[in-house]
């Protein structure tokens, strides 16, 4: 008993060594997948929300959030229409839309991004064309198999869980491709406003003094909705409605008295619910070399680099830090079901859908419900002072899926008559719109605006002025403009469809290059994770940022990561949430805003203010806060 006794320790220790040595060889490696693990985590932590996605709908917030985002297609249609021998037109461009939206509105575990035709597209699609066209290729088949691809590509990222390399994007990439995305959208309303002249003189300067007319319109709307001029449903009305009825107006504007005898180009279409050539709307993709089926992968593989992080970027802007969701986030099933349109988009010769920027984070930010809090740690005549801080946003499909609706209804031939009807000149000044909101709100403005500051007016509490190396910012906006000069200058050549290659490249400058030359300090300041860790939490959350636990909330009313609770009971006409809080008590709610990163609160919204949200300009977003 006593030699059983002498032996057990031993024994025990012997178990303990052999069970760590098991562990270690058992632990995984980083070259180890587990397959399909983020689409179904994804699944699981969105399905419970699903139903109050479509219960939380009913309010006033949806109905605005659906109108602006049609237009923007109109506009790249009338691009691809003119670079692509009218190969995509109106009703190609309108039906993609419809597709991403439809797909991602019932389907998608982000259904607060909108999918449609972008900028980057555009590019991409008359990019294969010039070089597909002259070998005598079947352009719609070989845009077909570069979809069928291009799918499966996206599948294979899905299920290998790809996705988790979103955690190193942050507002550097997002800033740089945002900034490119806003210089594409001038560019495309210069080159509208080019075309006027094959009209005559009156014809291009009249399209000149319209589409100016258009931006200035479109741009003071929206400084009357952040201003404190007019009742506050007037200043909401002007903001949200503003942008369409400039189109509206300025469509009649140019048949007003001497005007109407010149001659202007309008936005071409076609046959209602038909495609502009005429063929049908299932492509003989079997009607090519095979060669070419071939030749069709590497454009498929740039495609997937373009999609992979233009569609990733959305989302994360989508669902920025300034927004204060409820509802998780899944990266992994999105890029899934984005494989899928692109497929299908390649089968019905359609522009690809991808998410669009800066049109997603307007959609959400359009969606923010508003509260009036009152600062007590004031004194003297300020004390009491209120403002309007965004409560929550109303996290729902309706408004993605109207969208869609609405889009198919303008198909129709009456509408398609009404679009007919629009001056390109118009359309170049909405060109321009999206331009400017998409510049204004950026990092790269926002630090260049602080450069071109007076140092004396500058307040020393700007989280920029608190750099101790000064030089920091010019190095790192000089890098910004760098990565952004490359890239659209590559755009302006026959090597453009390589264009996705240089913007993936950023994300691991960001990561590996940078830090040899700026100091984690200074990067906190100058960079930052574009998106909260619990929206990240798909991804396995920011790079170098420990993640909370933050599945804590159980009710659609209570945020993840606070114990408050938040009221319900909307004034739904105005956007605002019924009731006044404290601005103390809205400060416990910060660590959800993105502060998990340990900055304190102050320097936290000092610091969104100046790193802007990569194409949602902070003007925009702080519209609906101001009384």
């Amino acid at each position: 008993m006593r030699l059983a006794s002498s032996l057990l320790p031993a024994h025990h220790d012997s178990n303990e060594t052999h069970s760590r040595q098991l562990s270690a060889v058992q632990a995984p490696t980083w070259w180890k997948i587990n397959l399909f693990r983020g689409m179904a985590n994804d699944i699981k932590r969105r399905a419970p929300y699903y139903w109050s996605d479509w219960k939380d709908a009913w309010d006033y917030r949806v109905v605005p959030a659906t109108v602006y985002i049609i237009l923007p297609a109109l506009a790249f249609s009338l691009d691809m229409f003119a670079k692509t021998a009218s190969s995509f037109g109106v009703n190609e461009v309108l039906l993609a839309s419809v597709l991403g939206s439809v797909v991602f509105s019932i389907f998608a575990c982000q259904p607060l991004v909108i999918v449609g035709v972008t900028g980057p597209i555009t590019v991409f699609n008359y990019t294969v064309y010039d070089i597909i066209t002259p070998r005598g290729t079947n352009y719609f088949a070989f845009m077909c198999w570069i979809g069928l691809w291009s799918m499966l590509m996206h599948w294979g990222l899905a299920i290998t869980n790809a996705c988790n390399g979103v955690t190193y994007v942050t507002r550097f990439s997002c800033d740089i491709f945002g900034f490119y995305v806003a210089f594409i959208y001038l560019q495309k309303g210069i080159q509208v406003l080019t075309r006027q002249w094959a009209n005559g003189e009156p014809a291009a300067y009249l399209s000149i003094t319209v589409a100016l007319l258009v931006l200035g319109a479109a741009y003071l709307c929206g400084v009357i909705g952040g201003s404190t001029l007019f009742q506050r449903y007037v200043r909401k009305f002007i903001e949200d409605y503003g942008t369409p009825l400039t189109i509206v107006f300025f469509t009649g504007f140019v048949h007003i008295g001497r005007m109407q005898a010149v001659e202007l180009e309008t936005l071409p279409t076609s046959k209602a619910f038909f495609p502009t050539q005429d063929r049908g709307w299932f492509i003989h993709f079997w009607d090519i070399d095979v060669g070419d089926v071939f030749i069709a992968m590497p454009f498929a593989i740039l495609l997937t680099i373009l999609f992979y992080f233009d569609h990733n970027v959305s989302a994360l802007i989508a669902q920025g830090t300034e927004f204060p969701l409820r509802k998780p986030a899944g990266f992994h099933w999105d890029i899934f079901l984005l494989g899928l349109t692109t497929g299908v988009a390649g089968l019905l010769g359609i522009p690809f859908p991808n998410g669009l920027i800066p049109q997603a984070p307007f959609h959400t930010n359009s969606l923010c419900v508003t509260r009036q809090v009152t600062d007590e740690s004031e004194t003297g005549a300020e004390k009491g002072h209120t403002t309007r801080v965004v409560d929550h946003v109303v996290e729902q499909r309706v408004s993605n899926l109207a969208q869609g609706l609405l889009t198919l209804g303008t198909m129709s031939g009456p509408l398609l008559i009404v679009l007919h009807l629009i001056p390109q000149g118009v359309l170049a000044g909405l060109f321009f719109v999206m331009g400017v909101q998409a510049l204004e709100g950026n990092g790269i403005t926002l630090k260049m605006v602080y450069l071109a500051k007076d140092r004396s007016l500058t307040a020393a509490s700007h989280p920029l002025s608190r750099l101790q190396r000064k030089a920091a910012v010019w190095y790192f906006v000089a890098l910004e403009l760098v990565g952004f000069g490359a890239t659209f200058a590559i755009t302006q050549t026959i090597a453009a469809i390589g264009f996705p290659v240089f913007i993936l490249l950023l994300i691991p400058v960001r990561t590996f290059l940078l830090p040899k030359y700026f100091t984690r300090d200074e990067l906190s300041i100058l960079d930052a994770p574009t998106a909260s860790p619990f929206t990240m939490e798909s991804v396995g959350g920011n790079y170098g940022e420990e993640v909370d636990n933050l599945h804590g909330a159980t009710s659609n009313n209570e945020r993840p990561g606070s114990s408050v609770r938040l009221a319900e009971d909307d004034s739904t006409e105005r956007g605002e949430a019924a009731g006044e809080l404290k601005l103390n008590d809205l400060h416990q709610r910060s660590s959800f805003r993105g502060e998990s990163n340990g900055m304190g609160r102050d320097d936290y919204e000092l610091q969104q203010q100046h790193l802007g949200s990569g194409g949602l300009s902070h003007r925009s977003r702080s519209r609906s806060a101001q009384a």
